[in-house]
């Protein structure tokens, strides 16, 4: 993030002069005109599908930042959503510019696939989970004996569909993805998805992060090509793990908000709304975390 003045943390936008066409657990969206949106990433956090009362300061920042590093560095693989135009074309009120700074691009409306495309190196998470039960991950069949955390042979698509606000997004495999989006897509999805996850991975190694899985978003333009959307390998939609603390085994700790998920889960908080607040240790512990992978990832 370029230095400057601190901002506060934003828990949610308001622009006076915008329509607000969907609020998300992180983001706000809006719309500029019939083909361009605006989206803010705000510093809300969710965890276990419930918002925090508390934002995580730089978080916005860090996404939307991170974001943007990854859409220059992967043009050459795959388009994306962003527009030409500059939040300074459109944002006349000089305190909402500031409000939007660091956090926010106009990117360019497209018909978002209905699907998460996410990409596996390592066994965790559901993945994890799925190979206890079955030895396979989305009907992938893996190598027996693989413990939590082992790398892969190879990076593996494993895509989910996209549920509805307030549930789970579920495993899939890879014929219904082909109902979901015809086989022409499906093929261009599963292939763009692992040369992403390949190319990012090389680059964050190299870095002393391992990205153990990640999920890319992707749209449709006006002439079926199709687009990177949404974000792009952030520590919201990615497993970031440092490399000095990764072993195979055991659940490594990760670039994100798992700090803020292992405080609940000392509670006893049924995981519904209300959320208790936030320590302030917790707060700032988060918001660390988030900055020092910006840091490491773009040097």
């Amino acid at each position: 993030m370029q230095q400057q003045a601190p901002s506060a943390p934003l828990f949610e936008s308001r622009l006076k002069n915008f329509k607000k066409i969907h609020q998300g657990k992180v983001r706000d969206i809006y719309e500029v005109d019939a083909e361009h949106m605006l989206i803010v990433t705000t510093d809300r956090l969710s965890a276990f599908d419930v918002i925090m009362s508390e934002p995580i300061p730089h978080k916005g920042e860090v996404l939307t930042q991170i974001s943007l590093f990854w859409f220059a560095r992967t043009r050459q693989i795959i388009p994306n959503h962003l527009s030409d135009l500059r939040i300074e074309d459109i944002v006349t009120d000089a305190a909402e510019r500031a409000q939007l700074a660091g956090r926010s691009m106009i990117v360019r409306r497209l018909r978002a696939l209905p699907l998460e495309a996410v990409v596996r190196g390592y066994l965790s998470g559901s993945g994890f989970k799925d190979y206890q039960k079955t030895q396979a991950v989305c009907g992938i069949a893996l190598p027996a004996g693989l413990r939590m955390a082992d790398r892969l042979p190879q990076p593996i698509f494993t895509p989910a569909s996209k549920a509805p606000a307030g549930h789970h997004d579920e495993n899939i495999d890879f014929a219904a993805v082909v109902t979901l989006a015809g086989n022409d897509i499906a093929q261009q999805v599963r292939r763009v998805a692992v040369e992403l996850y390949e190319f990012a991975a090389l680059h964050a190694r190299a870095r002393d992060i391992i990205i153990a899985d990640t999920k890319f978003e992707f749209g449709l333009d006006g002439t079926g090509r199709l687009t990177l959307i949404d974000e792009a390998l952030t520590p919201d939609s990615s497993r970031f793990w440092p490399v000095e603390s990764y072993q195979p085994g055991t659940s490594p700790p990760s670039f994100d908000k798992q700090y803020v998920r292992d405080y609940l889960e000392s509670l006893h908080w049924d995981k519904q709304p209300p959320p208790p607040p936030l320590p302030a240790e917790v707060i700032e512990r988060t918001s660390a975390n988030y900055r020092r992978a910006y840091a490491l990832l773009t040097a």
